[in-house]
């Protein structure tokens, strides 16, 4: 399958599962699938996983943690529901919503990536996270 296609797959698993906050984490499609599952609360770990016919193609590992008050999950959701084709780990460069900002940086490309996202409330970082992962053919 291209490159193209499961990055197409995992936009819409992602919009479709955590960032959707209905509690569901795995999303299947054809001969895709994708699971994201994680441990912890306030401090994290988690992976996501795209297989074709039940075979992994791709994965990304996480690593967070929240370092100040104020953070919202709902917000975090509404950022990562900003998915796109040309960042299709976490959300977009910046996303704003009343005095919450995310952002989040990359190396690399879908094959091949590593990244570090924050959340900021008025100004002060609240949030981190690390993540990196690719192509597993």
């Amino acid at each position: 399958m291209s490159e193209e296609k499961i990055i197409e797959f995992l936009i819409e698993a992602k919009k479709a599962t955590y960032a959707a906050g209905d509690g569901e984490l795995s999303y299947e499609k054809d001969d895709l699938s994708y699971i994201d599952s994680y441990v912890g609360d306030k401090q994290f770990a988690g992976q996501e996983i795209v297989s074709e016919n039940d075979e992994p193609v791709w994965a990304m590992n996480y690593a967070g943690r929240v370092i100040g008050g104020g953070f919202s999950g709902d917000f975090l959701k509404e950022a990562l529901s900003e998915v796109s084709a040309e960042r299709p780990f976490r959300g977009p460069e910046e996303y704003a919503s009343g005095d919450y900002l995310y952002k989040c940086e990359f190396n690399g490309d879908f094959e091949w990536f590593d990244g570090y996202e924050e959340i900021y409330l008025g100004g002060l970082m609240i949030y981190e996270c690390l993540f990196h992962g690719g192509s597993i053919l």
